[in-house]
């Protein structure tokens, strides 16, 4: 399967955990508020692409099968990955940024959705699940 990156719509109790990107010109949406994952290493599969970006981000470790729903889309370098997980409340406090990002936050999606400065192709993504009939809204 070919595909370029993963993302993560990681809720910790009912809000998302979203990272202030590095306020640098040379990557795309500088000091925008983005969501953990990231660009594929080697082989992997898009749940281990995900699942590994989220880990160096921001310290939590998932496995697999907390990944609770799945899409993928277009983009301008291939395919990417869209997952959501939750989390309880208390995992707030094993979240620790790693080497990239200003800072994290916990957000609610809906204001996530409708902020100036998210990453603009992620509040659709978001909706999209939000929308989904699932056992978590």
């Amino acid at each position: 399967m070919t595909f370029s990156g993963a993302k993560l719509a990681l809720f910790i109790g009912p809000d998302l955990l979203v990272i202030r990107r590095d306020d640098r010109p040379d990557i795309p949406y500088p000091d925008f508020w983005d969501l953990p994952g990231g660009g594929r290493e080697g082989d992997e599969t898009p749940e281990a692409c995900v699942l590994r970006e989220t880990g160096e981000e921001v310290d939590i470790w998932l496995r697999q099968e907390q990944l609770v729903w799945a899409t993928c889309y277009e983009r301008p370098r291939g395919t990417v990955w869209f997952f959501a997980a939750h989390l309880g409340p208390e995992a707030e406090a094993s979240v620790h940024l790693g080497s990239e990002g200003q800072g994290w936050r916990l957000m609610p999606p809906e204001t996530y959705c409708d902020h100036p400065q998210a990453v603009p192709h992620f509040p659709h993504q978001i909706r999209q699940y939000l929308n989904a009939k699932h056992p978590f809204g």
